[in-house]
């Protein structure tokens, strides 16, 4: 079964950190990729660009609102993802607290729904 875990931060706590700190993390996390693949648990993976340059699109009465940045204001913003295929939820949650991201922000973890 395929679950998507989406990795919130403070993206701003992010920014403001050594250069030393941000080397191990990114470090950290390509170790957490190799792990997963090397698992066979890898379904796709990707980080995302901040969120000021993210465009929200909603459609109300018919008509497209195209807004600049996020729709909600966070504390903790998504700024990436880790789809993995493992056999069910207590094996996704064993992924998801491995993350890198786990001890200074939140991963949500979420099923696939198949369609």
């Amino acid at each position: 079964m395929q679950y998507l875990l989406m990795i919130y931060s403070d993206e701003k706590a992010y920014a403001q950190r050594p250069p030393d700190v941000i080397k191990r993390t990114t470090e950290a996390y390509l170790a957490y990729a190799d792990a997963i693949k090397k698992a066979g648990a890898d379904a796709g993976s990707a980080r995302l660009q901040p969120t000021h340059t993210a465009t929200t699109v909603r459609v109300a009465d018919g008509k497209t609102q195209v807004l600049n940045g996020p729709y909600a204001d966070t504390k903790e913003q998504l700024g990436g993802y880790f789809l993995i295929d493992v056999p069910d939820l207590d094996a996704a949650l064993s992924w998801a607290a491995r993350c890198p991201g786990a001890q200074g922000g939140v991963i949500e973890v979420r099923p696939i729904w198949a369609m």
